[in-house]
């Protein structure tokens, strides 16, 4: 039986064992299983790689999808560009074993965001700096947009949401959460923006998927914004890990 499984913490708010579990059943892919595995610190992960002999890939999320990068044997070129991995393909070759890491968000992110991607849109602002914003920042800049990042407290090159004014939204067109504000249980949370602010030339992106609507989507799309919740991105991703777990030439 090959074993995949997500690593994080807490891990109440994911959907990738769902996900995972529904696809072996639909697919009838009998040889494999899927389970979450919640690690209070990153570096119990070598643990349970040695004692979880059948488990042959693993998710990664918050908040371990940079910290993780230290303990890998091989980083694809684009995932070590971000600084942030959410797969791992574990190689086992007799008493060998190799932790090569790659970013399925890429896919998952311009999946979701090429449908918006139009000649005019020039600026988009990223609220917040981990693993997920290292990301779609990369996707962004390789569309040649402009990216500002917004974090609750000030780093260099880096906004605060009291930055966030109608001057900067005026000339933005593209707002991206990928804090965990809003995520399940803590719904009703929602990124400090000024949702007056707001109108029919912003597009919302929320990487939150649970719940699908967001308060941050709700907010958003009662301005009269285009809304994209995270589901899309959650679905590409997890077939692109699926993808690189599966192929042998990687």
């Amino acid at each position: 039986m090959r074993k995949f499984g997500l690593i994080g913490y807490p891990l109440g708010h994911s959907f990738s064992k769902k996900y995972f579990t529904e696809k072996f059943f639909k697919e009838h892919i009998c040889s494999c299983s899927y389970e979450n595995f919640p690690l209070t610190d990153i570096s119990q992960l070598p643990n349970l790689i040695s004692e979880e002999v059948d488990l042959c890939g693993l998710n990664v999320t918050i908040p371990y999808k940079s910290e993780v990068t230290a303990l890998l044997d091989f980083i694809d070129p684009e995932a070590e560009a971000i600084g942030a991995v959410n797969v791992i393909k574990i190689k086992r070759s007799g008493r060998q074993t190799e932790l090569h890491g790659y970013n399925s968000d890429i896919t998952g992110i311009t999946d979701s965001l090429l449908p918006y991607i139009k000649k005019d849109l020039e600026n988009a602002i990223v609220l917040g700096t981990g693993g997920s914003s290292k990301a779609v920042c990369y996707v962004l800049r390789k569309f040649g947009i402009n990216v500002v990042q917004i974090s609750r407290t000030k780093k260099a090159g880096i906004l605060t949401y009291s930055d966030v004014n109608s001057e900067l939204l005026d000339k933005t067109g593209l707002i991206i959460n990928t804090t965990p504000l809003g995520m399940f249980p803590d719904v009703d949370s929602k990124p400090d923006l000024n949702y007056d602010l707001l109108g029919k030339n912003h597009v919302l992106f929320d990487l939150v998927y649970n719940p699908e609507m967001t308060t941050f989507l709700k907010m958003g799309e009662e301005k009269g914004c285009t809304i994209i919740s995270g589901i899309k991105m959650l679905h590409s991703q997890a077939e692109k890990a699926w993808e690189i777990w599966n192929n042998n030439s990687i």
